[in-house]
């Protein structure tokens, strides 16, 4: 039994980077608990914050439900994270009591603040996860976890090292289901964002497909950067994984327990 842990900044950020990964390790029965740093507060034009911070745990719940899993959104304010002891203590207690093999985050090198606070707290954590005298009422783990930065395309001041890339077009409909249930984010806020609000539906039932558009675009630089033709006929989702030099070391076997589907 595997078991997965993802540490996001936002309450959709594990769906949006690692979803596909996330529907595989569902379908072969894994355990897994995603959670969200930040409580959300600042992820809306208009909604009051307050209001924003229950809608988007549940949303975030309902999400999480697609895959079997528990979905926890803890209560760092959105917008304003940074990569603290308290943070740093957190992540450790949730790596010791939850005991993954996998960790999942952001890397370090990314557009968003929190994302950078979260991965910076993570690498942080890494090697103080097994300190016994770094909260000291939790055991250290009995083994290192693997962690694993989720795909992103930045370049400076360097680009992801892709240690595993996944074609995960097979779980496209679970992870388009897993984003749907995001409706403040993904049919609301990201779209004002961009500045295409008026082109997202009123009509729910049309919805699912302008999302399945807009997130195809959203995901079509993936290809170009780590699909090459003579891997076979193009994948309409890829996912792309590398592995954090600060933590465990895994096996080539390890890797592919780890990451379960076809590798590109």
């Amino acid at each position: 039994m595997t078991r997965v842990l993802v540490l996001g900044a936002h309450p959709d950020d594990a769906e949006f980077f690692a979803g596909g990964l996330l529907a595989s390790h569902y379908r072969i029965g894994s355990t897994m608990r995603l959670i969200s740093v930040t409580n959300g507060q600042s992820g809306h034009q208009s909604v009051p914050s307050h209001e924003l911070i229950i809608r988007r745990r549940a949303e975030a719940a309902a999400a999480g439900r697609v895959v079997g899993s528990e979905y926890v959104t803890w209560d760092f304010p959105d917008g304003s994270l940074l990569p603290t002891i308290e943070l740093r203590l957190a992540i450790i207690r949730e790596i010791r009591t939850f005991q993954p093999d996998l960790v999942l985050t952001h890397r370090t090198f990314d557009y968003h603040p929190d994302h950078r606070a979260v991965g910076q707290a993570v690498q942080d954590a890494s090697y103080m996860v097994l300190v016994p005298k770094i909260a000291p009422d939790l055991p250290p783990p009995h083994r290192e976890p693997i962690v694993a930065y989720m795909v992103d395309l930045f370049t400076r001041p360097c680009s992801l090292r892709p240690d595993v890339v996944l074609d995960v077009s097979e779980n496209w409909e679970s992870v388009l289901e897993m984003l749907d249930s995001h409706e403040s984010q993904f049919y609301e806020w990201m779209p004002w964002i961009d500045g295409i609000l008026d082109s997202v539906p009123a009509n729910k039932a049309d919805r699912r497909e302008w999302l399945s558009h807009w997130f195809q675009e959203k995901t079509a630089p993936r290809l170009s950067r780590f699909w090459r033709s003579e891997s076979g006929p193009q994948p309409r989702l890829i996912e792309a994984y590398e592995i954090s030099e600060y933590a465990g070391k895994p096996s080539k076997d390890t890797l592919e327990k780890l990451f379960p589907g076809k590798k590109l």
